[in-house]
């Protein structure tokens, strides 16, 4: 038998799908332990808020309760809903009631005449059956109903890390998910990847141009369709909006973190020969990028538009180099 030697693409997806085989396990066992830190115990009846605003007499309007809870003990015409606090119904309600960041609780001798929406919370009621309308719904999301409560009450929270454990984990579960993420990629398309890096290293400034105008139409027509043409194909349109953005994203985010990694490489590091380990410092330093307080929104969009431009680009092989004066 005559050995030929590999190909160097052919190679590095072999080596890609053997770290594949030995990453996956990993990133399995630290999604569960981040589940069992974030994982919230049973608790049993709710408690009341002492600081809940009263609504009394007959209410017209829509109550709002913005990082409080409300407690309806009048009549309201319209709906209710609290954003980092509760609902607690102890009059009527002929509208809906929602609680992000919070729970709805219902009292015996109550009625709700629409709909029961909560984000994070519980929908409390009494033993006997609540005072519903037959054909209203309850749509509820439970977890992570202190997490919400506060993001709902101090919003800038979300720009200020907590470094604890579940932090740090969930940062480590990222740089593992788009480091598989890449590796699979590069190893299925590694032509297109290294097009689209040479795009962005060429004209980024075009690319992120292109990615800004793209998301400014797909927003606008995905608002137009909802608008104006009926609401399945207005819906249709919207999830396929949002899957064209998810796969930009994630095919976008790849370039990004490999270009990254190569410039690096050249930079400060010459002798690294390993492509997966210039792949995993490109990912690492965007999820760095993406964790540093008060700028990561920026980055982020930075990230989302980039990620649309070569997205749109990708399956067109432009002439991105400006024509010297010899060639004319």
């Amino acid at each position: 038998m005559i050995a030929y030697p590999l190909s160097p693409e052919i190679r590095f997806s072999a080596c890609a799908a053997q770290l594949l085989r030995k990453t996956i396990p990993l990133l399995g066992a630290l999604l569960l332990w981040i589940m069992a830190i974030q994982a919230q115990p049973a608790t049993g009846p709710h408690p009341d808020d002492p600081n809940a605003r009263v609504i009394d007499g007959v209410s017209n309007t829509t109550v709002f309760g913005m990082g409080q809870s409300i407690r309806i003990v009048g009549s309201v015409k319209d709906g209710a809903i609290a954003f980092g606090g509760d609902v607690i119904v102890e009059g009527s309600v002929d509208g809906d009631v929602a609680a992000i960041g919070g729970s709805v609780i219902q009292r015996e001798g109550s009625r709700i005449g629409g709909d029961v929406i909560v984000v994070g919370g519980l929908y409390h009621h009494g033993k006997a059956a609540p005072g519903r309308d037959p054909q209203s719904v309850t749509i509820m999301y439970a977890g992570y109903e202190a997490e919400l409560r506060h993001v709902m009450r101090e919003p800038f929270s979300l720009l200020q890390p907590r470094f604890t454990a579940a932090f740090f984990g969930i940062r480590l579960l990222a740089i593992l998910f788009w480091f598989v993420i890449s590796l699979a990629l590069t190893a299925v398309m590694p032509n297109t990847l290294s097009r689209a890096v040479a795009r962005l290293q060429l004209t980024s400034l075009r690319v992120g141009v292109i990615g800004l105008l793209g998301a400014f139409v797909i927003t606008g027509g995905v608002v137009a369709c909802l608008l104006v043409l009926p609401q399945v194909i207005g819906v249709m349109i919207s999830i396929l909006a949002l899957l064209l953005v998810v796969l930009a994203t994630l095919f976008g985010r790849v370039v990004i973190s490999v270009a990254t990694g190569r410039w690096l490489q050249r930079r400060f590091l010459p002798r690294l020969k390993s492509d997966s380990l210039v792949l995993l410092l490109g990912v690492s330093v965007w999820v760095v990028l993406t964790s540093v307080p008060y700028i990561w929104p920026i980055v982020i969009s930075g990230l989302l538009v980039v990620s649309l431009g070569l997205a749109l680009t990708a399956r067109y092989r432009i002439n991105w180099k400006k024509t010297s004066p010899q060639q004319l």
